[in-house]
């Protein structure tokens, strides 16, 4: 009898694991057949734009011609040699990448179909998956109002499902979380990112960037290390109002609510001129930084979405290319 009751629990636990599993399941076949087989056709299998490896192996060395990077110049072989010789590279494929996750209650939030969680969920699906099947390795920080866990990097379709899986075990868990007390920490969130990431990795922060001041320099410290893309979720109607009368509007975060006149002409400029000039201070504080950054909308097809911003990413790549060779004439 006593094996069969220790034996019971753990059939239970499997069952409970299981059904949750499934969800995460579901999500990720939903993303293959609607997403990335869209991506596979548009990217052409080039989803390297979006990120590069960790590393560089030298491979040769050769003599210098007039279109080579002269920060490759290996100027001891040029002293010996007495003609300017460069070290030629192979980069180095297998990565890390990391998501730093911000699921506080803000991105809870949408204004049609889906929230800007849905978003982020969709988003972080899709890129792992890309990763994993080509053997590089994902991991993630989830945020929700602290640091609430860490999933070290791994490669393979169950740990994506692993990773979705805590995505939805948290949004579970703030349903029935009293609200939190004052705004998401978003800088204590880089600070652990910098001390939990020893190897240098691609790292996606993907937020809304509603945070308590303060998180500027704890990402340009991140930046110093690693290759960093902010995902900057958001949803419309935090950009603009529409005429809808008297409404209730409520801090997802703090819990607070007012009500507000949006019948008033004055009160809709005033409430989309703050916006934009948010929208100015964190475009002007991501380049600042030198991050790359990839917006995301509840109303984003994110196929469009991530193509634009590979898209982006290629054509800033030639730039710095052609800028080299400038330099290098």
């Amino acid at each position: 009898m006593k094996s069969w009751w220790r034996k019971a629990p753990a059939a239970a636990n499997d069952e409970r694991l299981n059904a949750e599993a499934g969800g995460a399941e579901r999500a990720l076949r939903r993303l293959e057949w609607t997403v990335i087989r869209r991506l596979d056709g548009l990217l052409q299998g080039d989803y390297r734009t979006l990120m590069r490896g960790t590393g560089l192996d030298l491979a040769d060395l050769r003599e210098y011609q007039h279109h080579d990077d002269v920060r490759h110049i290996d100027w001891n072989v040029t002293a010996r040699l007495q003609t300017p010789h460069v070290r030629v590279f192979t980069e180095d494929r297998e990565m890390s990448a990391w998501f730093v996750l911000d699921l506080s209650r803000s991105v809870d939030f949408g204004s049609g179909k889906k929230a800007k969680r849905e978003i982020s969920a969709g988003f972080v699906g899709v890129l792992a998956r890309l990763l994993t099947r080509h053997g590089n390795r994902v991991g993630a920080l989830v945020y929700g109002t602290d640091l609430e866990a860490v999933i070290p990097p791994r490669s393979g379709r169950r740990h994506v499902l692993h990773l979705l899986h805590a995505m939805e075990r948290r949004a579970d868990k703030i349903e029935t979380a009293p609200a939190q007390k004052g705004m998401t920490r978003l800088a204590d969130l880089l600070k652990s990112a910098a001390t939990l990431m020893p190897r240098r990795s691609t790292v996606f922060v993907v937020s809304d960037f509603l945070s308590e001041p303060g998180w500027e320099r704890p990402l340009g410290q991140l930046v110093q290390r690693h290759e960093v893309i902010a995902v900057r979720l958001f949803d419309p109607l935090e950009l603009e109002l529409p005429d809808l009368g008297l409404v209730p509007l409520r801090d997802a975060e703090t819990g607070e609510q007012l009500w507000v006149d949006t019948h008033d002409a004055g009160f809709r400029k005033r409430f989309a001129r703050l916006a934009a000039e948010r929208e100015a201070t964190l475009r002007a504080s991501l380049a600042r930084a030198g991050v790359d950054a990839l917006e995301l909308s509840t109303s984003d097809d994110l196929v469009e979405a991530i193509v634009r911003f590979a898209d982006m990413r290629k054509r800033r790549t030639r730039i710095g290319s052609s800028g080299v060779k400038a330099v290098a004439a």
